[in-house]
């Protein structure tokens, strides 16, 4: 439940800085966007009646652009609507300090360093739908100006290696897009932001939803998985985060 809240006012936080609408229901938040940002359901209830179940399937019919669903509870079936399907953890870190990352970490402030974690984010993650790039249309600046939301970029050599997204909401933090650049994976870049990300929340929960290849990472940050999440796509090649 948990990650379900953080994750809708998440994407609530990017819909508002892309003008995009966002869509509020008791048992779903819907985040439509345009042909290359798509729309994103986030699943908020272990159930959904008929008429919210019809009514969230109409807006993924009408989608302009690829449709991505969240369902941290597995329990709601959108195979009617022609999606592929796969299960990511949602993990949880109780309350605890963490070290200092071994790379220069930045909390970002400047559009300069916004656009180097929207492309370490872009290339790390296999955005094609981002492609060719914008400057700005992954993480617009108005995204830093979210409430709770920070962006963290971490440099190898100087160069920008890794990249993350945070969401403090209700007394939970949450983790989004940690992702490294390809040409500078394995130098420490994905733990370094998460350290840096952690920093100063000693006292709250973490939750996140996490992929095979960063489950390692997460638990050797004090995660643990909490409950397996059902991710469903439309036909489209869309990396998921």
């Amino acid at each position: 439940m948990r990650q379900a809240r953080n994750s809708a006012a998440f994407w609530a936080a990017i819909g508002r800085s892309r003008g995009h609408r966002v869509v509020r229901r008791r048992s779903f938040v819907a985040v439509d966007g345009d042909e290359r940002a798509g729309l994103r359901i986030l699943i908020q209830e272990p159930g959904l009646d008929p008429d919210e179940l019809a009514e969230l399937s109409e807006f993924a019919r009408r989608a302009v652009g690829p449709v991505n669903a969240e369902d941290p509870f597995s329990t709601t079936d959108l195979s009617h609507l022609g999606m592929r399907n796969w299960q990511m953890p949602v993990m949880l870190r109780p309350p605890a300090p963490v070290g200092e990352p071994a790379l220069d970490v930045v909390r970002v402030r400047r559009p300069e360093d916004l656009k180097e974690a929207e492309r370490v984010v872009i290339a790390g993650f296999g955005l094609t739908g981002f492609e060719p790039y914008r400057p700005g249309e992954l993480f617009p600046m108005a995204l830093i100006d979210q409430p709770g939301v920070d962006v963290f970029v971490a440099r190898y050599e100087g160069v920008a290696a890794g990249a993350c997204v945070r969401l403090v909401h209700d007394g939970v933090a949450s983790h989004y897009w940690v992702g490294t650049s390809p040409q500078l994976r394995s130098r420490g870049a994905g733990r370094a932001v998460m350290l840096a990300s952690l920093a100063g929340l000693a006292s709250l929960p973490a939750t996140l939803t996490a992929s095979k290849l960063g489950r390692p990472l997460y638990e050797s940050l004090g995660y643990t998985a909490a409950a397996p999440a059902t991710w469903w796509a439309s036909p489209q090649p869309v990396a998921l985060v």
